[in-house]
């Protein structure tokens, strides 16, 4: 059985590079064989990037967050061209909208969320989206600009009535550790009832660790409780859903094995 962490933080885990390398190491003898690396800023793409260069079985996003909207840095567009010609790009991302901790305005967050998913579509990769209490402004937004490569919703939070007009887009849906949790009816019900092939998971590492680990700081090794547990809700043996899960990822990201 193998697992595919669509999305971790692994610069925010440990900031020192060999951590960083033991930590990728940690996940594969846990089965966790991909992962794709995720940072808020370029400066971090760049710095994260250089210190898993020897780690192949890892992959890499490159994009401004919301949380950056104010300081996206000097000719941000100009690096992430630059970031996307380096081997084992396979995303524009994280991308989206933060509506709960008020980066920035909201104008200035849609102008930098449409921008990145035109870029996405003009060097051919797909997007990962970040979504918090901006649901309804991510949707209409994705209506206009559906990204050609298709999108990832991340750490899905919203419900099953939301998803199922996502799902009428070139969108999946990605389930982290929260899907665990005892009280996220809304995510049960959309984890049981999503098309399997339109489904992802992701740690989210170094937050939203699954219930089994609470208290402890999440890691890519740990995904394989959110697997675990999705299996459960949708009664499904956790090896086909495991590979299921993995194929999507690679597809995805097109990968190819």
């Amino acid at each position: 059985m193998h697992f595919f962490d669509t999305h971790a933080h692994i610069g925010l885990i440990h900031e020192d590079p060999i951590e960083q390398l033991i930590i990728v190491q940690q996940a594969r003898q846990e089965g966790v064989s991909h992962v794709v690396s995720i940072c808020n800023n370029l400066h971090d793409f760049f710095q994260i990037y250089e210190n898993l260069q020897t780690a192949a079985n890892v992959y890499h996003a490159v994009g401004v967050s919301p949380s950056e909207v104010s300081h996206p840095g000097r000719d941000w567009e100009l690096k992430i061209e630059k970031g996307v010609k380096l081997d084992r790009v396979v995303a524009i991302g994280e991308i989206g909208l933060d509506y709960y901790r008020k980066f920035g305005n909201r104008d200035d967050q849609i102008e930098l969320f449409i921008r990145q998913i035109e870029i996405a579509d003009r060097l051919g990769l797909p997007v990962i989206i970040h979504n918090r209490d901006a649901g309804k402004d991510v949707l209409e937004i994705l209506k206009e600009k559906n990204p050609a490569r298709g999108a990832i919703l991340h750490c899905y939070s919203e419900d099953w009535e939301y998803a199922k007009k996502a799902l009428q887009l070139n969108v999946f849906i990605s389930f982290a550790g929260n899907v665990t949790y005892r009280n996220a009816k809304n995510l049960h019900e959309t984890a049981k009832n999503i098309p399997v092939d339109r489904m992802l998971i992701e740690s989210e590492s170094p937050f939203m660790v699954p219930a089994a680990y609470r208290g402890k700081r999440n890691m890519p090794a740990y995904i394989h409780a959110t697997a675990e547990f999705v299996s459960e809700l949708r009664e499904q043996p956790v090896e086909e859903l495991s590979e299921t899960l993995y194929q999507n990822s690679l597809r995805f990201f097109g990968i190819a094995e």
